[in-house]
């Protein structure tokens, strides 16, 4: 008899053999390998507490008794567990006229208990009570079709390497099941039907059942294993514990925003780029702004453009720009909103005014606008918007504004004049856009964020559409007040023109410890965390409410792994990427050197 005969085969009166072999010479009689032969274990013993399949061990054990209440997902910490194992769940319907029939002589020997103790003068038991009372609750649903009655099997085979490792985790899990009044009994002596009955073939060797009703055996089935996911959306990654797909998407949320932590080289880069390559594939607009170039080669590679702000760059954005007005929208508003961001980017470049410095700037940048006839009263779609130099010259013409001119002149005259007096020559116009500032001195990267975001969030304003504003290191931005509170203002309002704002950082504390910190946070739907320093994960199992093995699981992560939040829930993910979305995605210096030859080979033996 071959193995497979044996694993399929019904029981027979005949005892099994202890070990089958299965001998080489039995295949190579064959003419071709059959795939049964490729998947079975060289051999097979069978124990009256194990089965030996090949080098792995393999135990059954069965159900035998559940609570009078079964809870929803009561099964689930089972199903959730990091170890091997099957389960199988047999369900035989019982006809309901005949279960009435036996529930009908059931009732009255309760019921006949219940009046022979009364008659006796004994205190009324309440185990018999309460019986009664199911009983007829049941039946009563039996009756009117709102319940039916099953025989129910429910099995496990745990699979391990050694006899002392499924021990273990058949300690494991009766201790969970006990806990819930649910007891087992391993299949001593009946190993081999056990594991057939756990087999993919639905047979019911066993045949241990317990008779349940429709309510508590819906709460056995199988697939609660806590995921996240919807009907729609991009794959983020891979739950780690029952390997579901994390499928979500971001603009069918109460708000399309999202924060994501990690300490450097933990891949928030690459799975924000993973992010970003999946969603432009359903329609929606990207821009990021970039502090390390990390994006140029994503957006080569999908058609987008890449801008480089610097000093010395050919990219100019100029801050007095003003968003067209839309027929809903006030001209005041707008000019008023854009008079308040500027006093705010004034107040980072010149290093803080004072209350009466800042009335003075206030009102400057009034005039600087009404020398271009730009007034709440007109319509300044079509006007050429002022420059910072022009700005300067209204400033300089004021009462006590000396100081401030001077502090001014470096961003007009001086080694920083070429960064913003100059016309906006940047267009919007495509999918997928990268605003790099590496190239800017650090001093000045508070500022060009700030410009660059104040840009993104006037063409948000006048063009609505599904867009996705992507900030990496955004702790930049934290170190100001005043680009902190700018950011918030996106995070916040974004959603009434259909933007989602992902902000990315490994400097936890700084960012939390911003007083915009934790109401940008508050104010995303999706957070993700990865790999995290021992420094800061205590400030983040504060802040998320982690338990002890989430903030272990974040420190033991290996790259690309974590936890993802979506609202009150979250799992533990794994980002993965097919080899093609890698080779345009990634940021290994290896990898990036390695396709650089290949495109260098490429290239000269095309000459």
């Amino acid at each position: 008899m071959s193995l497979i005969d044996l694993l399929t085969r019904k029981n027979k009166t005949e005892e099994a053999p202890a070990i089958i072999p299965v001998l080489p010479k039995d295949i190579y009689r064959q003419s071709s390998l059959d795939l049964v032969d490729t998947i079975a274990p060289t051999a097979l013993k069978i124990g009256s507490r194990e089965i030996e399949l090949g080098e792995k061990f393999v135990r059954t054990f069965y159900t035998v008794s559940y609570p009078r209440f079964l809870s929803d997902s009561w099964f689930a910490p089972v199903i959730d567990l990091d170890k091997v194992l099957d389960v199988s769940i047999f369900i035989h319907p019982l006809e309901t006229e005949q279960a009435l029939r036996t529930f009908q002589k059931k009732v009255a020997e309760v019921q006949s208990q219940i009046n022979e103790r009364e008659s006796k003068g004994l205190v009324r038991d309440p185990l018999l009570d309460t019986a009664y009372q199911d009983l007829e609750s049941l039946r009563d649903n039996l009756q009117q079709a709102q319940e039916k009655l099953f025989d129910v099997g429910l099995y496990l085979a745990l699979y391990g390497d050694t006899k002392e490792e499924i021990a273990k985790t058949e300690g494991d899990i009766r201790g969970i099941l006990d806990a819930k009044l649910v007891y087992t009994k391993p299949a001593l002596f009946q190993q081999e039907q056990g594991f057939r009955s756990c087999l993919p073939l639905g047979s019911d060797e066993l045949a241990v059942n317990s008779k349940l009703n429709s309510s508590p055996l819906s709460s056995i089935f199988p697939f609660v294993s806590f995921d996240l996911t919807s009907d729609r959306g991009i794959l983020y990654g891979i739950n780690r514990h029952n390997s579901s797909l994390i499928l979500f998407d971001r603009f069918s949320l109460e708000n399309y925003n999202s924060v994501v932590f990690a300490k450097s080289g933990s891949g928030k880069s690459y799975a924000t780029k993973l992010e970003i390559l999946r969603s432009l594939m359903f329609g929606t607009d990207v821009i990021v702004i970039d502090p390390e170039r990390e994006y140029e080669q994503l957006a080569e590679a999908t058609g987008g453009r890449s801008f480089n702000i610097s000093l010395s760059s050919e990219n100019h954005i100029n801050p007095f720009d003003l968003p067209p007005v839309r027929e809903d929208e006030d001209p005041k508003d707008i000019l008023r909103s854009n008079i308040i961001s500027l006093v705010g980017l004034f107040r980072i470049m010149l290093g803080g005014l004072s209350p009466e410095e800042d009335a003075i700037v206030d009102r400057a940048i009034s005039e600087t606008y009404a020398l271009k006839d730009i007034t709440g009263d007109s319509d300044f779609s079509n006007i050429e918007p002022p420059l910072l130099s022009d700005f300067e010259q209204v400033l300089s013409g004021m009462d006590g504004s000396e100081s401030l001119v001077e502090r001014l002149s470096k961003y007009t005259r001086g080694t920083w004049s070429g960064f913003m007096n100059e016309p906006t020559n940047i267009d919007l116009k495509q999918q997928f856009a990268v605003f790099s500032v590496r190239d800017m001195e650090d001093e000045l990267k508070p500022i060009a964020m700030y410009i660059i975001t104040h840009f993104i969030w006037n063409e948000v304003r006048h063009d609505m559409k599904k867009r996705l504003l992507i900030i990496d290191e955004a702790w930049w931005m934290m170190k100001s007040e005043d680009t902190a509170s700018f950011l918030y203002s996106l995070a916040k309002r974004g959603r009434k023109y259909y933007l989602g704002v992902c902000t990315i950082t490994q400097d936890v504390e700084d960012f939390l410890k911003s007083p915009y910190g934790r109401p940008i946070l508050a104010n995303s739907s999706l957070q993700l965390l990865l790999k995290q320093s021992p420094t800061t994960i205590d400030v983040l199992q504060q802040t998320f409410n982690l338990t002890d093995e989430e903030k272990y699981l974040l420190l033991e992560a290996g790259v690309g792994e974590g936890l993802f939040f979506a609202g009150l829930k979250h799992v533990a993910i794994k980002i993965v990427a097919s080899y093609t979305e890698d080779q345009i995605i990634t940021s290994d210096p290896s990898q990036l050197l390695a396709i650089k030859q290949e495109k260098s080979r490429h290239a000269a033996e095309q000459k």
